[in-house]
């Protein structure tokens, strides 16, 4: 009798082991009551003022509604929303007023994105008869997109050997940025003599040399979005830099003023080649380059002025009638001198005056003032 209990009892032994073993798979598979949640992304990245779909998926045997919790994790975590079903429970905190939506598997939507929504988020659904409450987390990060970025200098040009110049990359907007630079449009490296700082936003020439004559940009990245600035052009001299007048600028071409031998010390110089008359005919004047427009005074058509005498011509200067009525040129007074002593009569007295030979009225009246 005892012999048969104990084959009783290996027997109910032996049928035991097997059944916990399928309860303990079932448990597992979900056949139970209990919530499965599955999530399609554990990283989101967001953009400040867009929207993030934190997307998950829930299984259970219930037909019930589902109690559906976000927390965003802190130190303290901070409950985001709590519903039953698509149905906010209670009140939502102040910066959450208007930004959510809760779907019925469970997903949250974020509208209107901020900084301060970046992290993790964990949610938990639950239903009242399950036996099991189903878990989740997503990361959530929020980014601004990156500005056009420029490569700021002190200056284009340089010269051989200066030490220390440097090139820094800047822009308005942009979270989480790394940077990177090129020269002659390749990507640039730390180098013996070109330096990028810890953040590689800035670039140092340690020794400038005639191979740094070449143009140089930067990148500038984030999760989010990708810039790269315009290329500027950094010129190196190997000797001082040229550098042009004003003057130069303006007026490439010198001008040439011909001036005249003879003119007497602080008068102005004359453009006038020649100023005696051959032949009676009027005074001629040579054409040259005219002067700049920025000159203070226009140039004197001629040079010497002599102001007018009541003293009588000589007879050599009058013209009878027929000829040209054209003024003379003025001459220097040594030559007007000269001509008077030649024209005068035999007599070598120099105080005498010439007589004035007898004239008709009508070659008076034809004769030229003086």
């Amino acid at each position: 009798m005892k012999a048969e209990k104990e084959a009783f009892s290996w027997v109910s032994a032996a049928f035991a082991a097997p059944l916990l073993l399928i309860l303990a798979v079932l448990i597992h598979s979900g056949c139970v009551q209990g919530v499965n949640i599955t999530s399609f992304e554990t990283l989101i990245r967001g953009t400040v003022g867009g929207e993030a779909l934190l997307s998950v998926r829930y299984s259970s045997t219930s037909q019930d509604p589902p109690v559906i919790k976000w927390q965003l994790k802190r130190d303290k975590p901070v409950t985001v929303v709590q519903s039953i079903g698509t149905e906010i429970i209670g009140n939502l905190r102040p910066e959450y007023r208007d930004r959510i939506i809760v779907f019925e598997n469970g997903t949250l939507l974020l509208h209107n994105l901020r900084l301060s929504d970046e992290g993790t988020y964990e949610v938990e659904i639950s239903i009242t008869d399950d036996t099991f409450t189903g878990e989740g987390s997503i990361d959530l990060t929020v980014d601004e997109p990156i500005s056009k970025p420029h490569v700021l200098m002190v200056t284009s040009t340089v010269l051989e050997l200066t030490e220390n110049f440097t090139l820094n990359c800047t822009h308005d907007t942009g979270t989480k940025t790394t940077y990177g630079w090129a020269k002659g449009g390749h990507p640039l490296l730390n180098e013996t003599r070109l330096l990028l700082s810890s953040d590689q936003k800035i670039l140092t020439i340690t020794r400038v040399q005639m191979v740094d004559d070449d143009v140089y940009s930067c990148m500038v990245e984030n999760p989010i979005s990708s810039m790269r600035s315009l290329p500027v052009k950094l010129t190196v001299y190997n000797d001082v830099i040229p550098i042009m007048t004003d003057h130069e600028r303006r007026n490439p071409v010198s001008l040439y003023i011909l001036k005249e031998k003879d003119s007497p010390p602080g008068e102005p110089a004359s453009t006038c080649e020649t100023c005696s008359s051959v032949s009676g005919s009027p005074p001629s004047y040579s054409s040259s380059i005219p002067p700049p427009s920025d000159l203070l005074e226009p140039p004197a058509r001629s040079s010497r002025r002599y102001p007018r005498t009541s003293t009588k011509s000589p007879p050599h200067h009058r013209r009878r009638k027929g000829h040209s009525q054209s003024p003379p040129a003025p001459s220097s007074p040594r030559s007007q001198e000269s001509g008077r002593v030649s024209q005068s009569p035999a007599s070598s007295s120099p105080a005498r005056k010439p007589e004035e030979p007898s004239a008709s009225p009508k070659e008076r009246k034809g004769s030229p003032k003086t």
